[in-house]
């Protein structure tokens, strides 16, 4: 039985999913728990009228929220205390192997980390929500506070109290969200990749981009090297095209995301920006590395 909205639905499906998993993964720090609140948005879409929906997307956006919300309460509630920062060790990736060009090397300074989804873990549920909409996904305030269900001003005190928790949290240190620019650039490199959209990738592509894959150590070789920006956006769309997972998340104070293949962790991709576009993608793919960072998302989650 089909409903007189199915297409509309579909298209909302198609064009929001990939942006509604990323933020909601963003704030429940488990891939799995992401798509699940986000069918439930979407079922719940099936069911509202229609007719009182005028931007799909904006509710979307409300609906997921707010049952992330409830679902961090229901996990507070049931944890005994909020997972300690001190208590993950962190690992530095092994040595950087040559790149197609070492000025464009990758930063990990402090390796690759997941501190702030730890971080995220030890803020109340409407700090974490507020945060995660406004510091990360850059939503003014009015529209957070409609979201979250709180007056604005109250809002701005959360995202106050949670920058204030994650900057002691890291000894005093200030998280600096992605620009503007990135952010918009990672949603659409996201959408791209979901939507199998090849046009869509190379918009955010350098004409003379370039790629790399590093397997790690045991590979028994160096990184392969991919140059020319169509031939980074066709082997992107074969390896993370539709029915994979991308989800963002910094690395270094350098925009990546994270690659899901089957809910499992499958990869790293760090992005060296050029101005608005993406200069280089780096994917990593070190076995040794993703399993010590898919036992990190198995204790968030």
């Amino acid at each position: 039985m089909h409903g007189p909205h199915d297409g509309r639905i579909s298209q909302a499906y198609a064009d929001h999913r990939p942006y509604l998993v990323d933020l909601a993964f963003r704030m429940l720090g488990d891939i799995g728990a992401a798509e699940d609140v986000v069918q439930d948005a979407f079922s719940r879409l099936m069911r509202a009228d229609f007719n009182e929906i005028e931007d799909e997307r904006g509710w979307l956006i409300v609906v997921t929220s707010r049952l992330c919300l409830d679902q961090i309460r229901s996990a507070r509630s049931r944890r005994e205390r909020p997972h300690d920062a001190g208590e993950i060790e962190f690992i530095a990736p092994a040595a950087e192997h040559g790149l197609a060009d070492p000025a464009d090397r990758v930063a990990f300074d402090d390796g690759v980390k997941l501190a702030l989804l730890v971080v995220l873990q030890q803020l109340s549920p409407a700090e974490r929500v507020v945060f995660v909409l406004h510091d990360i996904f850059q939503m003014p305030f009015d529209a957070v506070a409609e979201t979250v269900g709180r007056a604005a001003p109250s809002c701005r005190q959360l995202a106050r109290r949670a920058r204030q928790k994650i900057a002691a949290a890291h000894g005093g240190a200030r998280f600096d969200a992605v620009s503007a620019e990135h952010r918009q650039v990672t949603e659409k490199f996201i959408a791209a990749c979901a939507s199998g959209d090849l046009r869509g990738l190379l918009e955010v592509l350098a004409p003379d981009a370039w790629g790399e894959v590093d397997l790690g150590p045991d590979a028994g070789r160096s990184p392969a090297v991919i140059t020319g920006a169509e031939r980074v956006a066709r082997n992107l769309l074969y390896y993370w095209g539709p029915g994979q997972t991308l989800v963002s998340l910094p690395v270094g104070g350098q925009p990546a995301l994270l690659g899901f293949a089957g809910r499992e962790l499958a990869g790293v991709l760090v992005f060296t920006m050029r101005g608005e576009a993406i200069q280089a993608v780096h994917v990593i793919g070190d076995p040794r590395l993703l399993g010590f960072l898919r036992s990190q998302l198995s204790v968030l989650g």
